[in-house]
């Protein structure tokens, strides 16, 4: 994806031609679009129900009402932007043609419904619902894994950023697996008095009983654990490592500095969070080495990142990589939080409760979200731009890719969103409705802004802002 083509008013069609092959394999962009625009509507729904609820995250979050929202914000927000994204970006950044634009249609469909209806039997905590319509959500995954997976089959050149790739979709697979695994065991306890008379059940019922039965045999929250940080760093965190190694080179005109670096880095992610998903389902003192391990992934990556800037050519850096940059660098306090609620031993009480809920949202909204935010600038401008004006280059005087949206508005963005973290994180800590309720107000602020310049860029597809090129006098 060129996203340096339309860097002045107009350009003629000869560097367009030049410029733009790898733009022939990017799909249709009303594919990516509703995804995204899908995910920034269960953002601004999640921020709204931050601030009317602020204690959601001034209690423990082992509760439906926090397993609701938290599934609003992961499964709505991010997965439905990082989805679109991927489905844009994966064709581009490796090169070839997306496998199938008619199965992710049939993707979002499921997606959409899975996820809503999870959301809504989380909120009245109808388990055996739940899992209906997280089947739906699992065949929305399968039909996506498998799509992006016969895409990566066709890349001409395997790369770091294919392997984590590819890595990833097998983390979220796993994800999604054991989250059914988790309903099951919900269901079968919950049926366990009410069970009908041996051999009366179905064969379904039978699977879904003896899955119940095996998740039982773990600690609940150790299995709720384990399946967060699949999702976090095994399906969220990888991707952001992987793709920005194609992206940020791409946007900074630079390149990688250090393949084997880059390429550690994916591995000891995927070989640490193995460990960790093992060792914190069955309660191990040997997840701190994982989480270590980890940590020392991420630090290999922001070493690599630091020296990709550093030889970057386009020395100015735009909001847009600034908010994906200060995301990045919320991992270091995130990875120190983690090693101290990996220590073996370590009490749960209420002080370490907040802890988990601090490290939970610093991972989704503090990194994540602001991570996805930033490249969010980056793509939609380019979806739009791409859609509207690509074909009239040379016929009229075009926009720039900046023009399609308010600088000062993405400043004022960035500034919200960043003392926003601050004052939710000092809440969660104090418990205090109130400073969350305040953090919750200055990230909404901080949507806002993104929601009108979005709204800004989709406007060109009703007004597009062309001139007529002035004819020289004779």
């Amino acid at each position: 994806m060129e996203v340096s083509l339309p860097i002045s008013a107009a350009l003629k069609p000869t560097r367009l031609r030049a410029a733009t092959p790898a733009t022939a394999n990017a799909p249709a962009i009303r594919l990516p679009l509703a995804f995204m625009l899908m995910g920034l509507g269960a953002l601004a729904t999640g921020i709204g129900w931050l601030i009317a609820s602020p204690p959601l995250l001034a209690i423990y979050h082992y509760n439906q009402s926090v397993i609701a929202a938290t599934h609003l914000f992961v499964l709505g927000w991010i997965c439905s932007i990082v989805m679109g994204a991927m489905y844009q970006l994966v064709p581009v950044a490796l090169e070839t043609k997306l496998y199938s634009e008619r199965l992710a249609r049939v993707q979002f469909v499921c997606h959409a419904a899975g996820f809503a209806g999870m959301v809504l039997m989380f909120k009245v905590w109808n388990m055996k619902q739940v899992g209906h319509f997280g089947s739906l959500m699992a065949l929305g995954v399968i039909l996506f894994v498998y799509n992006i997976a016969r895409t990566l089959l066709r890349a001409p050149k395997w790369t770091v950023t294919a392997s984590a790739i590819a890595a990833a979709l097998g983390w979220l697979s796993l994800t999604v697996t054991m989250g059914l695994f988790i309903v099951a065991g919900k269901c079968f306890s919950a049926s366990i008095d009410d069970a009908p008379a041996s051999g009366s059940l179905s064969a379904g019922g039978h699977a879904m009983n003896t899955l119940g039965a095996f998740i039982l045999k773990f600690d609940a929250l150790s299995a709720m654990h384990a399946h967060a940080h699949l999702g976090g760093i095994g399906f969220f965190t990888m991707l952001i490592v992987g793709v920005s190694y194609k992206l940020i080179p791409m946007f900074t005109l630079s390149e990688i500095q250090n393949r084997r670096r880059a390429a550690l880095s994916v591995a000891l992610l995927n070989i640490g969070l193995a460990g960790s998903f093992v060792t914190i389902l069955l309660r191990n003192p040997w997840k701190l080495a994982f989480a270590t391990m980890v940590v020392i992934a991420l630090a290999l990556y922001g070493i690599e990142l630091a020296a990709i800037l550093r030889a970057r050519k386009r020395r100015s850096v735009d909001w847009g990589i600034r908010m994906f940059l200060t995301a990045v660098a919320g991992l270091a306090p995130l990875g120190i939080l983690a090693l101290v609620l990996s220590w073996p031993g370590l009490p749960l009480n209420a002080f370490t409760g907040q802890l988990e809920n601090l490290y939970g949202f610093l991972g989704l909204v503090g990194v994540i979200s602001f991570a996805l935010i930033g490249m969010l600038y980056k793509i939609i401008p380019f979806l739009v731009w791409f859609g509207i004006y690509s074909k009239k280059i040379g016929l009229a005087q075009v926009p720039a890719l900046a023009d399609l949206y308010s600088e000062r508005l993405q400043i004022a963005g960035y500034f919200t969103f960043v003392p926003g973290i601050a004052a939710v994180s000092a809440g969660i800590l104090a418990t205090s409705g109130t400073a969350i309720r305040i953090g919750g107000f200055l990230l909404a602020a901080s949507i806002a802004t993104l929601l009108l310049n979005v709204t800004r860029m989709l406007a060109h597809f009703i007004r597009p802002q062309t001139k007529p090129f002035a004819v020289a006098a004779l």
